[in-house]
């Protein structure tokens, strides 16, 4: 019979004791915890930044649409010799008088301040805009300081804030000067 130099494991235990086994567990699910922890706001923070994006986009042409209007429903629609604001031609539309001028809807409006007071409601926005909100507001804004205050008619303030379903707003401010 050979001589055999090792010894049979017979009287050694073999795998991880219950204590063990929860130690571990407790150890693993702690640094599970810390992950998730700072992982989940990053996913927070770029679906956020994703709700901007479309926002901006959806500002945008929503801005390009209303200043490729004419500056207002009384003067010359081409920028020819009836404007607004001049001593001989003073029949333009007042700060009181802004909005609509009997246009059925979007699609007629012919004149930058025949957006006043549009929302998403007026508008036909796709799903991708879903959830989405849209305030549009107009004024005569002829010292450019923003206040909207008097009714001097060489420019209009276009402000347009868009919402997302976050409901973070994002404001969208330009003039249409009278020219």
């Amino acid at each position: 019979m050979p001589i055999s130099f090792i010894k049979p494991l017979t009287n050694r235990q073999q795998g991880f004791t219950l204590i063990e086994v929860i130690i571990g567990i407790v150890t693993m699910s702690i640094a599970l915890s810390v992950i998730t922890t700072l992982l989940l706001p990053t996913a927070t923070q770029s679906a956020e930044q994703i709700h901007q994006i479309r926002a901006a986009e959806l500002g945008q042409s929503l801005m390009n649409e209303i200043i490729g209007k004419a500056f207002d429903e009384n003067s010359d629609m081409s920028g020819g010799k009836d404007r607004c604001g001049e001593a001989a031609f003073d029949s333009c539309t007042s700060n009181a008088n802004l909005g609509p001028d009997g246009e059925a809807g979007v699609a007629q409006f012919n004149d930058v301040d025949d957006y006043h007071g549009v929302t998403q409601d007026d508008l036909t926005l796709n799903n991708l805009y879903q959830g989405f909100t849209v305030d549009v507001s107009v004024c005569n804004d002829s010292d450019y300081d923003g206040s909207c205050t008097g009714d001097n008619q060489t420019a209009k303030l276009i402000t347009v804030t868009i919402s997302d379903s976050s409901k973070n707003p994002i404001t969208f401010a330009i003039y249409k000067a009278n020219y």
